[in-house]
């Protein structure tokens, strides 16, 4: 057994993201183009008798609310190192120091990058030596995206979006994340995109069919083609949530970004820039604004959960 091992997940955008009907489990069928981009949470593991976790960095320091990360076995780390030891056959027994650099309830799938990097590194730690698709298929069973952050790169996910398989993305594309505001709720933005849609404020089925002008996008590599072809069924029940994204998603415009839009159910605003160049020009006049709380510059597609050396 090695005595430390780290590894590390990546934060994602849903650069498509369409949502179907109302599935008799509860969740929604997702046809959503991801894309891991550069923004990275770590989980050291170590010895330990049983489990012991910590907590630092983005929402350790929250005692409660959308923005807290608990440190005991609500974790969704806690649930992965569970689950893969009853998988493998092996004791439950590594200390976990995760590092959050990902915003918590952001929109960006931190919760499922930790939950990944935990699988990865205690894979290793363990030496357990699980097939890839068995670690899918546990990935699957913590949450709809903790699947893509064991993938990355750029996939194309369907069912309730932990069917993924990945698709081509030529070149890279250059991202600033703008955190508008404290955490929404996933359910709660879900639920408004369901009254709306009963209330007839929103189409009863939206394109949730088609992602192709996105996937053409990113095989040309193009930054000018994809900006028009950014779609999130989730925005306009998340403005009506939270109406200061409005504000947000104007400042990313004024800004000079090519297209911005809410990324999954919020609060997070991606703002694609037409090259590293521009995003970091973006970046620094989106900080100045006052309308985010976080901004960082990113870029993707990157891996998903991997050893760090």
């Amino acid at each position: 057994m090695t005595a430390v091992v780290v590894a590390r997940a990546p934060a994602k955008v849903n650069v498509h993201l369409g949502v179907g009907p109302l599935r008799e489990d509860g969740f929604h069928e997702l046809h959503t183009v991801y894309l891991a981009v550069s923004l990275f949470d770590t989980v050291e593991v170590g010895p330990g008798d049983g489990l012991a976790l910590s907590v630092a960095g983005e929402g350790s320091g929250v005692a409660d609310g959308p923005g807290a990360v608990p440190g005991d076995r609500t974790n969704l780390v806690w649930r992965a190192a569970e689950l893969l030891a009853q998988h493998a056959g092996v004791p439950a027994d590594a200390s976990l120091a995760v590092t959050k650099s990902i915003p918590v309830a952001a929109g960006l799938a931190g919760g499922s990058a930790d939950a990944a990097a935990t699988l990865v590194a205690l894979d290793a730690f363990w030496g357990t030596r699980v097939a890839r698709e068995d670690l899918l298929g546990l990935a699957a069973r913590l949450g709809s995206d903790v699947p893509f952050s064991l993938v990355g790169g750029a996939a194309l996910g369907t069912g309730r979006g932990e069917q993924v398989s990945p698709v081509l993305a030529e070149g890279t594309t250059h991202w600033v994340l703008g955190i508008a505001g404290e955490g929404l709720s996933t359910p709660a933005v879900y639920g408004e995109l369901d009254r709306m849609r009963a209330a007839g404020q929103l189409p009863a089925v939206t394109g949730a069919a088609t992602a192709e002008p996105v996937l053409a996008a990113l095989r040309s590599g193009s930054a000018g083609e994809l900006g028009p072809a950014l779609a999130n069924d989730l925005q306009s029940p998340a403005l009506n949530l939270r109406p200061g994204l409005r504000r947000a998603l104007r400042a990313a415009a004024d800004a000079g970004a090519l297209a911005a839009l809410v990324s999954g159910s919020g609060p997070t605003v991606a703002a694609l820039a037409a090259d590293e160049e521009a995003a970091v020009r973006l970046a620094a006049e989106l900080a100045g604004t006052g309308v985010f709380r976080t901004v960082r510059a990113v870029a993707g597609p990157v891996p998903g959960a991997r050893l760090v050396a």
